[in-house]
């Protein structure tokens, strides 16, 4: 088991071994962010060059002035395993938050991570949930479990209150920002992802600007099923 485990935690999540022929990182698809503004609300909308939508797409601003940002306490989120799978694959939250693991399926799981933002292993668990893990560094983490290689998951830990992440329709919106200057971030998941960073005034009368990001195929696609 030692053997198999050091085999496999590594910083990008496991590969896919029961579908080698999936797309692979290097296509790109460009995408267009249409950001509006109307007083306190930031609304963002991602699509590609053919107008249909991103959804799974990381939003986040970070106001440009001085004023501190609180950290989250006390506060959880939840990435449960349903069907060998996680749910949801793509999460963002503040730092200092909680995650809590609950296992839905009736056979067992191990989650991990060697991202550098929270290395962690839980125990083999089923029936019950695992221990909360406190995400208390900014940054990407990839997940993965130890005893099914096809499952993977992404959590994008932020530093600011402001943040969301595209639906459906493409669109995100940030509530309770004050008027001012932000910087706003767009992230897709993957390996070696980095934000596509732009800034945005935020006033009375709205904004509206379009920033264009690069996005593989294979972070906006669904993982496949397990086989």
């Amino acid at each position: 088991m030692a053997l198999r485990r050091t085999s496999k935690l590594l910083a990008t999540p496991p590969v896919r071994r029961h579908h080698p022929g999936r797309r692979m990182l290097a296509s790109a698809v460009a995408s267009i962010i249409w950001i509006t503004a109307t007083g306190a609300d930031l609304r963002v909308e991602v699509r590609n060059p053919a107008g249909a939508p991103l959804a799974d797409m990381v939003v986040y601003a970070e106001a440009l002035d001085a004023t501190p940002v609180l950290h989250a306490t006390a506060v959880h989120a939840v990435i449960d395993q349903v069907h060998k799978q996680f749910v949801p694959r793509v999460s963002v939250i503040q730092t200092g938050t909680f995650v809590d693991f609950p296992n839905s399926d009736n056979i067992r799981h191990e989650v991990y991570s060697f991202s550098g933002p929270r290395v962690f292993t839980t125990k083999l668990y089923s029936g019950r949930q695992a221990e909360p893990v406190e995400f208390d560094k900014p940054g990407a983490v990839a997940l993965g479990c130890n005893i099914h290689d096809h499952m993977i998951a992404w959590v994008r830990v932020v530093d600011t209150p402001y943040f969301g992440k595209s639906g459906a329709d493409g669109t995100s919106t940030l509530s309770g920002l004050k008027p001012g200057d932000y910087r706003l971030s767009v992230w897709y998941p993957g390996p070696n992802s980095e934000p596509k960073v732009t800034k945005v005034h935020l006033g009375a009368e709205g904004a509206r600007q379009a920033v264009q990001i690069e996005a593989p195929l294979a972070a906006i696609e669904a993982p496949a099923a397990a086989q």
